[in-house]
């Protein structure tokens, strides 16, 4: 079988000729060749989740709590609710594969191990905390407890986030911005490479917190430190991909592009970036990863506002549950925001679907 653009050349077991398919016709053809107990396999899996979370249900109300638990109804009440917006998403997705539409099926397929594992691990968080005390409570809550303060305490927790994300933002921005500007001169002259890569190779190997003391000393707020300390993570991250990939673009698109008469600004929008995209949104990537470290480190040991001051604030009030609150709040955050990085990877490079799996 070998991909044509959008068809596939295939043979003709029967007539012995070759013919062109689809990829949707290709596909279709391959759900054909399931076979009965692989249907009802792939039917089983997309029931687990809702399985599991009926077992994090019994787990919760059956089993006898080993300590007080106040407000029991907000734990089951968002399990509850996971389980129905699963159920929901799930069937009009079967309605979808009836209609033809196997795209949202399948995507429910692929994720419904992973709903189901979660269930899973609430159940044994609870079983673990709430249950038996195997992990002490008041020092690791119950989810009840955690989620009843998140709710208590929302105004507080929306403020620290308000903070927490401006200062990110910020510090990212101008740390990819930078870094693209530098990582591009550098990948593409040799003049500019000659002067920054000693720069590079001297402050990237330097860790994050390294530059917590020098920043508080030297900076005139401590909200600028952070924003700097973010900054330069991200620079590092995105200079050293845009550097990367500039350089690892093939000679003779240069060569190609000067022959049709490509000026030299022309080669670096139209050949060089574009061909070093995919490191360069990883560079990207990666930089949003170093500032997600740097910011917790920044908002702990100095800015008085964020996620990290208010964990921070908790833990020496000895409030466990509240810290664990916010914990959870940046870890929701942090994927929230890697996922619209990726999204925007995937429409960005678009052209590379069905090429890399």
């Amino acid at each position: 079988m070998v991909n044509v653009d959008e068809r596939c050349i295939v043979k003709n077991e029967k007539t012995g000729r070759l013919g062109q398919l689809t990829r949707q016709q290709l596909k279709e053809l391959e759900e054909k060749e399931k076979t009965r107990g692989q249907k009802i396999m792939n039917g089983i899996i997309m029931v687990l989740p809702v399985v599991c979370g009926f077992i994090a249900i019994m787990e919760y109300w059956e089993i006898p709590n080993g300590s007080p638990n106040s407000k029991p109804y907000t734990y089951a009440g968002t399990v509850v609710a996971f389980m129905l917006a699963y159920a929901v998403y799930a069937l009009a997705a079967t309605v979808k594969k009836w209609r033809g539409d196997k795209t949202a099926a399948d995507k429910v397929r692929h994720k419904a191990p992973l709903f189901s594992a979660l269930f899973l691990l609430l159940t044994a968080y609870d079983y673990l905390t709430l249950k038996t005390g195997i992990l002490t409570q008041p020092f690791v809550p119950c989810m009840n407890s955690i989620l009843n303060i998140a709710w208590e305490d929302r105004s507080y927790l929306i403020t620290s986030t308000l903070h927490t994300l401006r200062l990110l933002f910020l510090g990212y921005f101008i740390g990819v911005v930078l870094g693209l500007i530098t990582g591009i001169a550098s990948g593409y002259f040799e003049k500019v490479r000659y002067w920054l890569n000693p720069v590079i190779k001297f402050l990237g190997p330097i860790p994050t917190s390294t530059w917590i003391p020098i920043i508080m000393v030297v900076a005139s707020s401590l909200f600028k430190g952070a924003v700097f300390i973010i900054a330069l993570g991200s620079w590092f991250a995105v200079t050293v991909a845009a550097m990367t990939g500039i350089q690892n673009v093939d000679k003779d698109f240069f060569e190609a592009a000067k022959t049709l008469g490509a000026s030299e600004r022309q080669l670096v929008f139209k050949v060089a970036i574009p061909h070093a995209m995919p490191s360069i949104l990883q560079g990207c990537t990666q930089a949003m990863s170093s500032s997600c470290v740097a910011i917790m480190i920044a908002e702990m040991m100095g800015v008085k506002a964020g996620l990290g001051w208010y964990m921070t604030w908790a833990k020496s009030w000895a409030s466990y549950d509240k810290m664990f609150a916010a914990l959870f709040v940046i870890c929701l955050i942090f994927t929230i925001v890697t996922k619209v990085l990726d999204h925007i990877k995937h429409r960005v490079l678009r052209w590379q679907n069905g090429v890399i799996n």
